[in-house]
This record gives structure tokens, sequence and C-alpha cells, in this order.
């Protein structure tokens, strides 16, 4: 009885985070109340509150479904035993795009968190969150790239800090235009050539020498 208990709050989880995905889609963040999400979902206020603490509770929760096992490949890129730390950052970036090309879970999250949600009032906390995360992500590929470096993989010209910045605003870039309007370009037909023209430039030969900087004229 009590497991059947265990399975059925999980199965309202699901409900209320599903649901939410839809609402806060439909509707924004901003103007979604908990109450319109227990309303959608077939469930009492109270329901979500024994799960959520609040809706930046439920938001994140929501993110986490679609971002975690990512964070868990990303977080690899750093390790050392691997034979060749570029080619698994560009595993990395690959999965990346695929997963939100082909997953609508991905797609809808991705649009939300993108489109849908202001930082503000109770959402505000949020966005510490959120830039620990995207330096946890940008620190896991500078340390593969400075592992592909050691290993010889990248030109003695290429920043792997400045490397890795590239590389992630290319694929956020990438997954934020294509979410607001797929016909941006094919994504899932063409990710693979652009992160490899991106990765392409670093490696030891395809790199070009660094220019002299001109001074910006105001």
């Amino acid at each position: 009885m009590a497991r059947r208990t265990k399975e059925e709050a999980q199965e309202t989880r699901h409900r209320i985070l599903d649901t939410a995905e839809r609402v806060f889609l439909k509707k924004g963040v901003a103007r979604t109340s908990l109450a319109d999400v227990a309303d959608a979902a077939g469930v009492t206020r109270g329901a979500i509150y024994w799960h959520f603490k609040n809706k930046a509770d439920l938001f994140e929760a929501m993110m986490d479904r679609v971002s975690l096992p990512m964070e868990a490949m990303v977080a690899r890129a750093g390790d050392k035993d691997i034979a060749d730390p570029l080619a698994y950052v560009r595993r990395c970036a690959l999965a990346v795009l695929e997963r939100i090309t082909s997953d609508p879970q991905s797609r809808r999250v991705a649009e939300i968190s993108r489109y849908k949600v202001e930082y503000a009032d109770e959402m505000e906390p949020l966005r510490a969150r959120h830039i620990e995360c995207r330096t946890e992500c940008l620190g896991n590929i500078e340390r593969g790239l400075r592992n592909a470096a050691k290993k010889g993989l990248l030109a003695k010209s290429v920043n792997p800090r400045l490397a890795a910045v590239g590389l992630h605003a290319l694929v956020d870039g990438l997954i934020t235009n294509w979410v607001l309007d797929t016909k941006y370009l094919p994504l899932a037909k063409n990710a693979e050539p652009l992160i490899d023209g991106y990765l392409n430039g670093l490696k030891t030969g395809g790199a070009n020498k660094p220019r002299k900087r001109r001074k910006i004229r105001t």
C-alpha cells in the first residue's frame, strides 16, 4: 500500500510538471499562477505545494527534467581519462542540439526558458541559479579544451577559455533562434557542419594566426 501511495505521488508530480510546461508555454510564466496549473492538472493547490515550495521551485524542477542528463554528460568533458577530449566536446554539443530538434519536451522547455520567463519578483532567485549552471557548463567545456590542448589537438594560438565561451554561445544561439522560428535553418541537418566548422578552426593547423588588434574608433 505504501509503495502504491509513493507511485501515485510520483505520478501526480509528473502530471503537475507536464501541465506546467503546457500552461507556461501558452500564458508565460509571469502570467501563470499555481492555481492555474492546479486547475489544468486537475489537482488541488495543496497537491502543488506538497511537491513544490513555490512557482520558482516548480519552474526549476521543470527545467531539471531536461537539463540534468545533458549536464551530467558535459560534466565529463574535463575527464583526463578521455582519449580525445575535443571529440568528446563535439559529441556533447551535437547531443544538445540533437535533443532539442528531436525531443518535443526539450524544445518546449527551451522555448519557455528563453521567451516565456522574466527574472523578476518570485522568479528572481533563479537568475543566480542559472548563472551558476552556465558557469559550471563553461568550466567543464574549458577543461575539456585544455585537455585537448595538452594532447596537442588545439592550435597554440587558441585560448581555451575564449574557445569555450564561443562554443557555448554558438550552441545557445542556435537553440535560441531555432525555437523562436524553426524556419531559421534546418538545425537537425546543419548541426554537425556548424559545430565542426567551429571546432576545426581550433585544431592544430586549422586556426589562423592571431592578428594585431586594431583600435576601434568611437
